[in-house]
């Protein structure tokens, strides 16, 4: 099966700044994708450089099997781009809007037009404004215009970049539930965003970047256990925190934080509280999370000396 979207060797430098240095990235047909990374790491311009935006240095990017330069046309019929940015046209409505851009990929008017406005319209919530002018929209709507834009061509690969930056909990919940649905229909997402719990909870596999490096690669679930760990939370009801384990573990908030490799070591460190005399207060245990996972491979060696994971193939999302 042809891939989603293929990522050969991809380099970019801006100047003195080297935004790509070298990614390889398959995505299979169905995935629901995560491309995840502090500011500045490379996944806008990558995702640029998807969409045609971007002048590569070297290197190639294929999207359902179509070169994004030599058989652009295909490529972009086979992309929806949700950008981070805002932009708009000023003077239509936002079902003008819909038209004009189903109208760039050819899309005539039809009752079948029609309808599929009007379902899209009605899953982001946006059919009580249809005949809005876009510039009298909030920002959250703009956003959810811009969500409806890229889904209007019934494109087979979705991007999504950082779709609800800056948006309420109604909108985020409702784009979710819509895209989930899509992806359950076949269609592949590529999803890039500062909100890890969502990522966590949407994507079946996930990439990090960093410094325009692949660092880390793997199933959610592989990450998860890999480089996460869960950890022990306790407040002591009287004295310190013995100095063994105060070495190990983060105070904040009088509760004392200590990772934990598995579960069994809650064992040995009770032992050392009782044999310290110390009384437990309080104490739980926190699951490992995505938060977790970024952090630490964020803070490990630089991208050129670091291994990633390696690819696990395709899939569809969690």
């Amino acid at each position: 099966m042809v891939a989603a979207v293929r990522i050969d060797q991809v380099a970019k430098r801006f100047g003195a700044i080297q935004a790509l240095a070298g990614i390889d990235l398959e995505i299979g047909q169905g995935e629901f994708f995560g491309l995840l990374g502090p500011n500045g790491a490379g996944k806008t311009t990558l995702i640029s450089a998807l969409a045609g935006l971007v002048r590569l240095d070297a290197g190639r990017i294929e999207a359902m099997g179509h070169d994004v330069v030599t058989d652009y046309r295909k490529a972009r019929r086979s992309l929806g781009v949700v950008p981070q940015e805002l932009v708009f046209d000023p003077f239509f409505t936002v079902r003008e809007t819909l038209q004009i851009q189903a109208g760039y990929f050819g899309i005539g008017k039809s009752t079948a037009r029609e309808a599929w406005i009007d379902e899209i319209l009605d899953n982001l919530d946006l059919r009580s404004r249809a005949g809005a002018n876009m510039r009298t929209l909030s920002g959250g709507m703009k956003r959810r215009v811009l969500v409806a834009q890229a889904l209007v061509h019934r494109p087979p690969v979705i991007v999504l970049d950082e779709p609800t930056a800056g948006v309420d909990v109604e909108l985020r919940r409702t784009l979710w539930q819509f895209i989930r649905r899509l992806n359950r229909d076949g269609h592949t997402i590529l999803l890039t965003t500062h909100y890890l719990d969502e990522a966590e909870s949407l994507c079946g596999r996930i990439a990090m970047l960093k410094a325009g490096r692949v660092v880390a690669l793997d199933t959610t679930a592989n990450l998860l256990r890999r480089f996460s760990a869960h950890a022990l939370r306790l407040r002591l009801a009287d004295g310190p925190l013995p100095a063994e384990l105060a070495r190990r573990g983060e105070d904040k908030d009088g509760y004392w934080t200590l990772p934990l490799d598995r579960y069994e070591d809650v064992e040995a460190v009770l032992a050392q509280l009782r044999s310290a005399g110390r009384r437990i207060e309080d104490l739980e245990i926190g699951k490992p999370d995505l938060e977790d996972v970024f952090i630490r491979v964020m803070r490990g060696p630089s991208p050129a000396a670091e291994p990633r994971l390696p690819q696990s193939g395709g899939g569809g999302g969690r």
